[in-house]
């Protein structure tokens, strides 16, 4: 079974994930700062268009009544930073380790899975920082930690799910990295990341508007919202449909991965 081999090579996983940390920033003058200044550079670059030529608010929050833009974007933006990351490095870990593939026996779903774990470690260390920010301004987040942890693992889960399926169907198919950079484009504008969602009932129809609603990313990102910005709970069915959308992605994305992994030594 894969997921008994996967405990099984627990120490291979731990290994790749801290080869993964060492050598995110080898050689880097500035090191792991560049998690954090990339960040802030893409919300300085969004704030001043959305925020400043489009004049895009944040809502105030509520009952928090913290009102920056800034702040609102990143609650959104740092998750979807943490997605990319993990379905980017996972649909390149078999490729980028084909050499271990073709010589080596163990549980290819490892070195995906260090990668959502580099990823997680990564998230964690930014989401802190940005907790930090918004306890100062005024949200009382500090209620809501656990379930704001709670929703960084179901999407490091749903992220997970993503980067198998990716990582599988890339070794067939060369073309995926190419079609999964446009494929994203096109979601993260249909994700109310930079804008508020209400700028989406003004100027969409109803039908419309219900099938961005089907986008698990913009729940995700109204969850991180509601219990960071907002400082309140994210709501039980919300968090629930969350649960079953990740581990439902997870469970098919392995499914695809291990049926694919017969052929993985002769591909590469």
């Amino acid at each position: 079974m894969s997921l008994t081999n996967v405990i099984a090579s627990r120490e291979l996983l731990w290994n790749l994930t801290l080869r993964e940390l060492r050598t995110k920033y080898r050689r880097s003058f500035l090191g792991w700062t560049w998690s954090l200044l990339n960040p802030l550079a893409t919300v300085a670059i969004y704030g001043y268009v959305f925020g400043t030529l489009f004049g895009a608010q944040a809502p105030p929050g509520d009952p928090s009544g913290v009102e920056n833009f800034s702040l609102y974007l990143l609650c959104a933006l740092l998750p979807w930073n943490f997605f990319m990351l993990v379905t980017n490095g996972g649909m390149g870990a078999l490729i980028g380790n084909a050499a271990l593939v073709r010589k080596v026996a163990f549980p290819r779903e490892t070195l995906v899975f260090a990668q959502s774990l580099h990823g997680l470690v990564q998230f964690a260390i930014e989401m802190t920082l940005l907790a930090v920010v918004l306890l100062i301004v005024g949200s009382p987040l500090y209620w809501w930690l656990p379930f704001t942890i709670l929703l960084m693992l179901l999407l490091g889960v749903f992220a997970a799910g993503i980067a198998l399926l990716l990582s599988a169907v890339n070794v067939y198919f060369r073309d995926t990295a190419y079609l999964w950079t446009i494929a994203v484009q096109i979601w993260f504008y249909a994700t109310p990341i930079v804008y508020p969602s209400a700028l989406l009932d003004e100027r969409l129809s109803d039908r419309t508007r219900d099938i961005l609603k089907l986008n698990p990313f913009a729940q995700f990102a109204e969850g991180f919202r509601r219990t960071m910005y907002d400082g309140r709970a994210p709501g039980l069915v919300a968090t629930l449909t969350l649960a079953a959308i990740s581990f439902a992605m997870l469970a098919i994305g392995w499914t695809v991965f291990t049926k694919l992994s017969r052929r993985f030594a002769e591909e590469l």
